[in-house]
């Protein structure tokens, strides 16, 4: 029944998400910020993005996810559809989805979200405003008919 050379399993290596975890960017059309880059201005782009380094300015990346990686250091707005911080952000989150505060993240500003995921040992300083979800709109109930027929209109030939 069991085997003694069998390898036991941590479960926080197991393959399944635990909360404020994401599963990690790496498709094709995912762009990396280095390290060692540092990067003044505007910064937009149509993929998703994981940043390791130095940003100043904004970050425009609707639709897209965002991570600012352990070792990014980001001084900057941002407007993505997910963002993931695991190092230190300074500036306001605006994200149609979920923002992720991992452990070691530090951030310091306001969040605007739907979801909103932190785990233990993150540290946030700042204000948190998540949409109201729209209510559901419930078709209104069928009117009864009254049905007023006459015997002559019941018969038939």
């Amino acid at each position: 029944m069991f085997k003694k050379g069998q390898e036991k399993v941590d479960p926080a290596e197991s393959s399944s998400l635990r909360i404020g975890q994401q599963q990690p960017i790496r498709s094709k059309n995912v762009s990396v910020i280095g390290p060692t880059l540092v990067f003044k201005g505007e910064l937009s782009a149509d993929e998703d993005l994981v940043i390791e380094g130095t940003i100043e300015g904004t970050i425009a990346h609707h639709k897209k996810n965002l991570t600012i990686g352990k070792e990014g250091r980001v001084t900057a707005d941002i407007h993505a559809s997910s963002v993931l911080v695991e190092g230190e952000l300074n500036g306001d989150i605006h994200s149609d989805g979920l923002v992720s505060l991992a452990k070691g993240a530090r951030v310091i500003g306001d969040v605007y979200c739907n979801r909103l995921v932190t785990e233990d040992g993150a540290q946030f300083n700042g204000k948190i405003k998540m949409a109201i979800p729209t209510p559901l709109k419930v078709a209104p109930e069928p009117e009864e008919v009254e049905e007023e027929f006459t015997e002559a209109e019941n018969l038939t030939a």
